[in-house]
C-alpha cells in the first residue's frame, strides 16, 4: 500500500510541476480500485481541455540537447532502478490490475529490458551514406542520412492489460530519440504510469520530456489526437478506438496497435505435452489479457480427443484467486465488467452447441480457466476478441482448412504453430495474414527489441518493438557534400 501513496504523492507533485500550477489544486480526482477487493486504493488527477493545451505548451516551450550518451545512461539507470524494486513496483500492478504476483514480476522484469534495449538503440548510428558515382549519369557526391526527432509532441495512449510494460514501449524509444511525450494511460490502472514516470525522473530525465495526463477520455481525447502540436499519435487499445483516433488525427502520423484474435494451430505430429504447455500457458498468462494471447485453439482432428484432455487437465491445475498470494499463477481480470462478458460469451456458445469442459464461475472481477471445445468459427466468442482466459478448441481436417480458420477473422496479429514438418512451416509462414508466425512458441512470443505489430483490424503494418518505434518516432533528412 505505501507504493500506491507515494504514486499518489507524486501525481499531485508533477501535476504542478508541468502544468506550472494554474490548475493543480484542482478537485476533479479519478478513483483507482483493486479488483480483487474493490477497495479503492488511491486517486489521481482528472485532466481538463485546458489542462491537456497547457501541457502541449509546456512541451514545446523545451527542446532537448541530450546526447546519445546521455540519452543511453538515463535508461540505463531507469533499468537498474526498477530491477532493484522489483516487489515494489509489482506490487503496484498487481493492485491496480489485479494480476497475479507472479505476473506482475515478470511485466517488470520486462519494462526493464525495453529500457536496456532502448540504451543500446541510442547509441547506434542510424545514418547511412551512398555514393553518387554509380552510373553514367552520377557525380562526385555522397548523400547522407541522418534521424531528427519530431518538431512536434508524441501523444501516447496506453491500455490497461500491461500497466508498465505498455507505457515503456511508448516511452523508451521517445526518450532514445529525444522526443518529448504525453502520455494518456489508461484511467484504470493510472498509478502504474505515475510510478514508472517518477523512476525516470529520477534516472535524470527532464521533466518537460515527459508529462503523464490523466483524465476521462470522453473529455480530452479529442484534444490530445487532434492539437496542433502532436506530431504522432501512439495508441494500443482496442479496433473502435484506433480506428475513430485515425479518422480524427487527420495530417499526421498514426501508430496503431490494436487488438488479436490470434491461433494456436496444432498439427497432427505434434508433441501434445509440449503443445498443451503452450497452448495454456498462451491462454491464461496475464489473466489471458494480451493482444497475443491464445484466443482459438486449432487442432487437427487426429489428435483433438487427446490434446483437449491435456488442456483441461492442465487448466484445473491452474491456480488462481488473490493476486498476492504467491501460489497463484492468475488473478482477477481487470473488472467485474470484463467477467461478466467472458460469462456470456461462453454462455451463448454453450447454447450454440459448443461443450463447456471446465471453468466459467465468476466471483467479480475472478474469473476462471475455461475451456471449451465443439466450437465453431462462427461464434462470437472466437469470432470477436474475447480478452481473457478462455480456451476454445476449434477442430480441423486439412491444413487448408486451418489456414482458412486462421485467416477467416478480421484481426490479424499473430498466430503460433506446433509441427515439425518444414514444408508445413513454409505454408503458414507465406499464408497467414498475420504480423508474426511463432514455430514452436505462443502467438505473444517475442522480445522487447524486435518488430512487433499486425495487419488488418489488428493494426496499420507499423511496428512497434524498440527499433521500429525509434524509426516511427524520428525524421529521416538526407544531406549531400561533394565527395571525390
Amino acid at each position: 500500500m505505501s507504493a500506491v501513496l507515494a504514486v499518489e504523492k507524486h501525481a499531485l507533485r508533477v501535476e504542478k510541476l508541468r502544468l506550472k500550477g494554474e490548475r493543480a489544486a484542482r478537485s476533479r480526482t479519478i478513483d483507482v480500485f483493486d479488483p480483487y477487493t474493490n477497495i479503492r486504493i488511491g486517486t489521481v488527477p482528472m485532466a481538463s481541455v485546458d489542462d491537456v493545451r497547457d501541457a502541449f505548451e509546456y512541451a514545446a516551450n523545451y527542446r532537448s540537447t541530450l546526447t546519445r550518451y546521455e540519452r543511453s545512461q538515463i535508461l540505463e539507470r531507469a533499468a537498474a532502478l526498477l530491477r532493484e524494486r522489483t516487489e515494489e513496483a509489482s506490487d503496484l500492478i498487481s493492485l491496480e490490475s489485479g494480476l497475479s504476483k507472479q505476473d506482475s514480476r515478470y511485466e517488470i522484469g520486462r519494462v526493464a529490458d525495453v529500457f536496456k534495449f532502448a540504451a543500446m538503440e541510442a547509441l547506434r548510428d542510424d545514418g547511412q551514406s551512398f555514393s553518387c558515382d554509380l552510373t553514367p549519369h552520377g557525380k562526385a557526391r555522397r548523400v547522407f542520412s541522418q534521424r531528427e526527432p519530431l518538431a512536434g509532441v508524441i501523444v501516447a495512449i496506453t491500455p490497461f492489460n500491461h500497466p508498465m510494460n505498455q507505457v515503456a514501449h511508448k516511452l523508451a524509444p521517445a526518450i532514445a530519440t529525444n522526443n518529448r511525450v504525453i502520455l494518456k494511460p489508461s484511467e484504470k490502472v493510472p498509478l502504474s504510469a505515475y510510478y514508472l514516470a517518477d523512476v525516470l525522473y529520477e534516472a535524470g530525465l527532464p521533466a518537460p520530456m515527459l508529462q503523464v495526463l490523466t483524465g476521462d477520455p470522453r473529455e480530452i481525447a479529442e484534444e490530445l489526437v487532434t492539437n496542433r502540436r502532436a506530431d504522432l499519435v501512439t495508441f494500443t487499445g482496442g479496433v473502435a478506438i484506433g480506428k475513430e483516433i485515425a479518422a480524427r488525427a487527420g495530417y499526421r502520423r498514426v501508430v496503431l496497435e490494436l487488438g488479436g484474435n490470434d491461433p494456436l494451430i496444432v498439427l497432427d505430429d505434434a508433441d501434445l505435452e509440449r503443445a498443451t504447455t503452450l497452448a495454456v500457458q498462451g491462454s491464461y498468462k496475464n489473466s489471458g489479457q494480451r493482444c497475443t494471447a491464445v484466443k482459438r485453439m486449432l487442432v487437427q482432428k487426429g489428435v483433438a480427443a487427446r490434446f483437449t484432455e491435456l488442456v483441461v487437465e492442465k487448466t484445473l491445475a491452474w491456480t488462481h484467486g488473490d493476486p498476492f498470494d504467491p501460489v497463484n499463477q492468475m488473478g482477477t481480470v481487470i473488472d467485474a465488467a470484463a467477467a461478466e462478458l467472458f460469462e456470456a460469451r461462453v454462455n451463448e456458445a454453450v447454447s450454440q452447441g459448443a461443450r463447456l469442459l471446465c471453468g466459467n464461475h465468476r466471483n467479480g472481477a475472478l474469473y476462471s480457466p475455461t475451456v471449451l471445445d465443439r466450437v465453431d468459427p462462427a461464434m462470437t466468442l472466437v469470432r470477436e476478441e474475447t480478452f481473457g482466459p478462455v480456451s476454445p478448441i476449434i477442430e480441423f481436417d486439412t491444413i487448408d482448412d486451418a489456414i482458412r480458420i486462421s485467416n477467416g477473422t478480421a484481426f490479424g496479429l499473430s498466430s503460433g504453430v506446433c509441427t515439425d514438418r518444414a514444408d508445413l512451416i513454409t505454408r503458414f509462414v507465406n499464408e497467414l495474414r498475420v504480423g508474426t508466425v511463432n514455430v514452436w512458441e505462443v502467438p505473444g512470443y517475442r522480445i522487447e527489441l524486435t518488430p512487433f505489430g499486425g495487419i488488418k483490424d489488428s493494426g496499420l503494418g507499423y511496428k512497434e518493438g524498440v527499433q521500429e518505434a525509434m524509426k516511427s518516432f524520428t525524421n529521416l533528412k538526407t544531406f549531400s557534400l561533394p565527395w571525390a
